[in-house]
C-alpha cells in the first residue's frame, strides 16, 4: 500500500575534536546506518528531518581569547555558528539529494536533550535516530547523555546507533 514516506528524525551536531569543523563520528554513524539499514533502496518511503541543536555558550566567547566590544561583533559571533550550523546540515542534505531520498533540516538553539524531545512532539516523526558514543558509567556521569534522555522522554521510538570501536578518537568523551 502507497502512503505518505516514513518519517526519520536524524539528531545531528558538530565534532568536538579540535580544528575539525564536520558532523561528529556518531551523527554520521547514525545517518549511515539509517541509510544502510532502514532507507536501503526505498528512497521514495522515507524522508529524513535533520535536527541540529546549537549549545548557546554561556558566556557568549566560545573559546575567544579575545572580548568582543561592539553590538556588531556580537552580531558576526551569531552569524558564524549559524553558518557552521548550516555547514554542517548541508554534508546530510548533499548527501540526500546524491541518492534521491526527501529530507528537512532545522537548526534550533538550547539544551539538545530538551530541544530534541520537543521538536519530537511538535514534528511527530514515526521515530528517532540519535548517534551515541558509547561511553562508560563513569564518563556519563560528567558529560550526561542525550541518547538516553531522548530514549526516556522523546514522544516516539528512539533508536540509538553506538559509534564503532575503530572510530572512537584518543578521548572517548570526544566525538
Amino acid at each position: 500500500m502507497e502512503g505518505a514516506p516514513t518519517r526519520v528524525m536524524v539528531a545531528v551536531n558538530e565534532s568536538t575534536i579540535k580544528g575539525y569543523p564536520h558532523a561528529s563520528i556518531s551523527s554520521r554513524g547514525a545517518f549511515d546506518w539509517t541509510l544502510e539499514k532502514i532507507v536501503r533502496s526505498n528512497t521514495s518511503g522515507f524522508k529524513l528531518i535533520f535536527l541540529h541543536v546549537q549549545v548557546p555558550d554561556e558566556d557568549g566567547f566560545d573559546d575567544m581569547d579575545s572580548i568582543y566590544a561592539s553590538p556588531e561583533d556580537f552580531k558576526n559571533m551569531k552569524n558564524r555558528d549559524k553558518i557552521r550550523g548550516l555547514h554542517l546540515l548541508e554534508y546530510f542534505v548533499d548527501k540526500c539529494h546524491e541518492i534521491g531520498i526527501g529530507c528537512e533540516a532545522w537548526i534550533k538553539k538550547g539544551d539538545p536533550k530538551e530541544v530534541i524531545c520537543h521538536e519530537v512532539k511538535r514534528t511527530q516523526p514515526d521515530f528517532l535516530v540519535v548517534g551515541s558514543r558509547g561511553l562508560g558509567p563513569f564518563q556519563r556521569v560528567f558529560v550526561g547523555t542525550v541518547s538516553e534522555f531522548c530514549v526516556k522522554h522523546a514522544e516516539c521510538p528512539v533508536i540509538t546507533i553506538k559509534r564503532k570501536a575503530c572510530e572512537t578518537p584518543q578521548d572517548p568523551v570526544d566525538d
